[in-house]
């Protein structure tokens, strides 16, 4: 199944279930020392891959709000901030959050070593009967307009806040970020229920080894600024995956940023 023309709705739909019926996310991934190269990262824009529709997340509920061990970092918005001529790279890797937004330019398209990464990953994950599919990769800017302002009308600003980024804010418009599931199982795309599925599980403990870390872990909002996103994964290159993975970090505190 192809990312450009799926729809979580229409499948959904197909499927004979509903929104109800559809757990959603708890709000709604060389050399030896270097990320890839930022060639790599700012490649010429593939305006083929457009994004998917996104399942509808609910507002998070009281007991999601994060703890107080859980604010050490602050990860929301600079209120006023414009947008700036370039993307930010600290110790060589491209990050996009709630601080270091993107240029409203900035269109490199899916990265192509993340992509060839994934399909290693995903062929090994085959041996295990793991048939896993990235379902949406890069986002252009315009999209992501869309997208939050869909939200934000439907739940309020600081619900979608929590589970949608504000356009030029994306991880997904640096073409590195991959929204993983697994073929036949799209009840759990974009669903805080992949993180329990088997497929989940093996994803969640081999990524880094090919390169991707878990962009947003549980219990980690105030620093990466959103919910738990469990099929959600930002490519870094595989020493970096390796050393936040062995080390239980989120990407803001291995790149000591808030």
């Amino acid at each position: 199944m192809g990312t450009n023309d799926w729809d979580v709705e229409k499948t959904l739909e197909q499927a004979g279930l509903s929104n109800a019926d559809n757990e959603l996310p708890e709000a709604s991934p060389d050399s030896e020392d270097k990320a890839p190269e930022k060639s790599l990262e700012k490649g010429e824009e593939d305006e083929q891959n457009l994004p998917p529709a996104e399942v509808e997340p609910e507002e998070p509920s009281k007991e999601e709000q994060p703890s107080k061990e859980e604010q050490s970092f602050d990860g929301g918005y600079v209120e006023g901030q414009k947008l700036p001529s370039k993307p930010t790279y600290v110790k060589n890797i491209l990050i996009a959050n709630k601080k270091y937004p993107l240029p409203e330019t900035f269109a490199p398209g899916e990265n192509k070593e993340a992509r060839a990464a994934f399909e290693e990953m995903a062929a090994e994950a085959q041996l295990s009967s793991y048939n896993l599919t990235a379902f949406s990769t890069y986002r252009s800017y315009d999209y992501q307009v869309t997208l939050y302002n869909r939200y934000a009308d439907r739940d309020g600003v600081e619900a979608a806040d929590r589970y949608s980024a504000r356009p030029g804010y994306s991880e997904h418009q640096t073409g590195l970020a991959f929204d993983i599931g697994e073929v036949n199982h799209e009840k759990h795309w974009a669903s805080s229920s992949f993180g329990t599925t088997e497929a989940g599980k093996w994803l969640l403990a081999n990524a880094h080894r090919y390169g991707f870390i878990l962009r947003y872990p549980n219990h980690k909002e105030q620093i990466t600024g959103y919910m738990h996103e469990a099929w959600h994964y930002r490519y870094v290159g595989k020493p970096i995956a390796e050393e936040i993975f062995k080390k239980n970090i989120t990407l803001e505190e291995y790149l000591g940023v808030e």
